[in-house]
């Protein structure tokens, strides 16, 4: 293990965290916000700043490192990023509890979404904007930031952390050059967010927060980029006009996409953008799912919803949960059986491989059904010679056992965060949920439903869930066991399990 290399690299990602620490420290001072406030975020940047410093002293006999130490570097780095990310909300006290703040930080650096805050109008500015842009930090991954300044190496160095960090079964390079690529990347990131933040602008403000138009659209253009989610006013994004969650709709879906496409349409490869299977099974789903919920919501609730509202909810939840960025527009927990349960099937796919989205991806629910189908044919004919393709190329054996394998793995850590979540003392109590369909407040059981969606949503990145932890309500009454739990499940679902796997295994830290 090449301890010094990964100290010099984690302590550059320190400084790069006290640095971008100072936006909400601007923001404490345009909102004039106590002096506490201020602190805050100024402690945690100096320590930042000052640890991360003195990890550049040691000088690595190598520069170079390989899969093991880069896929634990990934493991390592998330982890440090939410300890110190969540200090300012202990300091300014609008999260008390460090375990609670670590849950929080770690929801929006994962772009989960999921949250112990239950009044966010409690909330300081400069609080709800560095939960915001953690989404945008954590959507494209710090790591691909920080591989545009780390010396690219024969050994492949770079190409470890990007595999380690990138969501989905194939990650490489676009460009040849590693730092050009991920340059590429960031700056396609940046230009949807700056078309996003502009478009946004051209709502009607929200009746009540006239003055905070462009910090929301700031804020929603962070949730959506990232495909994070978090609230920052009561509701999600239920006081939006149509227009904004049109918007939003729209940018929710085409972040889900694979960013590779985006470079080949910059560069005038349409067909080769139409051609991929991914790319046309990813709006497929989509569509399906938006019909189904649409169906469902203009035969069983249409005396709650217009025509127009049943498909603006239907599209709007099915882009938002597929694409794993929780924001909500109405409390679909209370909507029929079937759309329901396509919304629960689209939280377990997530959307395109390459993308800012969480969920198992839909490259490999492609991979793996044809995979089946293999199996099926070789069980029927011994002879059968495999001939399946997967975005132009021949699925290889290798590459089938793989997604398996990833599957397998993410149900059965599933199946056990869902085991340690049985022990909550919360299980079998009752709470009120006020939505904006049930004003009056409905009872709902915290139970074996809510613990399941609780796992589904942290696993997937997704947010908010069903029932007790559903869209209106948080993870505020979870014990400080489940919240580390879950923690835990949302960087799992993030890094895709095996980096994390991989910074716990003993054998990771023995010399060789």
């Amino acid at each position: 293990m090449n301890y010094k290399k990964l100290g010099k690299i984690l302590g550059k990602i320190m400084i790069l965290e006290g640095i971008l620490m100072l936006a909400p420290l601007v923001v404490s001072f345009i909102y004039k916000e106590s002096i506490i406030q201020t602190l805050a975020f100024a402690i945690p940047i100096a320590a930042l700043v000052l640890i991360g410093f003195l990890l550049q002293i040691p000088k690595p006999k190598r520069e170079a490192f390989y899969q093991k130490e880069g896929f634990a570097l990934v493991a390592l780095v998330w982890i440090v990023m939410t300890l110190f990310g969540a200090i300012p909300f202990v300091i300014n006290g609008d999260i008390p509890n460090y375990i609670d703040a670590c849950f929080e930080m770690m929801s929006g650096f994962t772009t989960t979404g999921s949250s112990v805050i239950s009044d966010i109008t409690k909330v300081s500015h400069s609080t709800l904007f560095w939960r915001s842009f953690s989404h945008w930090i954590g959507g494209m991954g710090i790591l691909v930031f920080v591989l545009i300044f780390i010396p690219e190496s024969n050994e492949g160095s770079s190409m470890h952390l990007l595999r380690a960090e990138s969501p989905g079964p194939q990650v490489g390079k676009i460009v040849s050059k590693m730092k050009v690529t991920t340059r590429i990347l960031y700056l396609i990131y940046l230009g949807m967010t700056v078309l996003e933040v502009i478009i946004l602008m051209f709502d009607k403000p929200i009746a009540g927060y006239e003055n905070e138009k462009f910090f929301f659209s700031l804020l929603t253009t962070f949730g959506c980029a990232g495909t994070g989610g978090f609230g920052f006013i009561p509701g999600s994004m239920q006081l939006f006009h149509p227009f904004s969650q049109y918007v939003m709709s729209i940018f929710l879906i085409l972040f889900g996409c694979n960013f590779t496409l985006y470079y080949l349409l910059l560069i005038g490869k349409v067909k080769d953008v139409l051609k991929s299977e991914e790319f046309r099974s990813y709006f497929l789903i989509i569509g399906t799912a938006v019909a189904l919920v649409f169906i469902s919501l203009a035969t069983k609730m249409s005396a709650v919803y217009s025509t127009e509202a049943s498909f603006r909810h239907s599209l709007f939840q099915v882009a938002s949960l597929m694409t794993t960025a929780g924001y909500t527009t109405t409390d679909y927990d209370v909507w029929p059986q079937l759309a329901m349960t396509a919304l629960i099937l689209v939280m377990f796919i997530g959307a395109m491989a390459g993308s800012t989205s969480g969920g198992i991806k839909v490259s490999r629910i492609v991979i793996a059904s044809k995979g089946t189908y293999i199996n099926v044919r070789k069980l029927i004919n011994p002879r059968y010679v495999p001939k399946a393709k997967f975005e132009g190329k021949t699925l290889e054996e290798k590459t089938i056992n793989e997604v398996f394998a990833f599957i397998t793995l993410y149900f059965f850590l599933f199946l056990i965060a869902l085991l340690l979540l049985s022990f909550d003392p919360i299980n079998g109590q009752t709470m009120t949920v006020v939505s904006d369909l049930h004003p009056e407040g409905r009872e709902v059981t915290h139970g074996f439903f809510s613990n399941f969606s609780a796992v589904l949503t942290c696993i997937s990145n997704v947010g908010p869930a069903f029932e007790a932890v559903g869209p209106y309500a948080s993870f505020a009454e979870y014990s400080g066991f489940s919240k580390i739990v879950l923690t835990l499940t949302m960087l799992l679902g993030r890094l895709e399990i095996l980096p994390v796997l991989i910074l716990f295994n003993p054998k990771t830290w023995k010399k060789i």
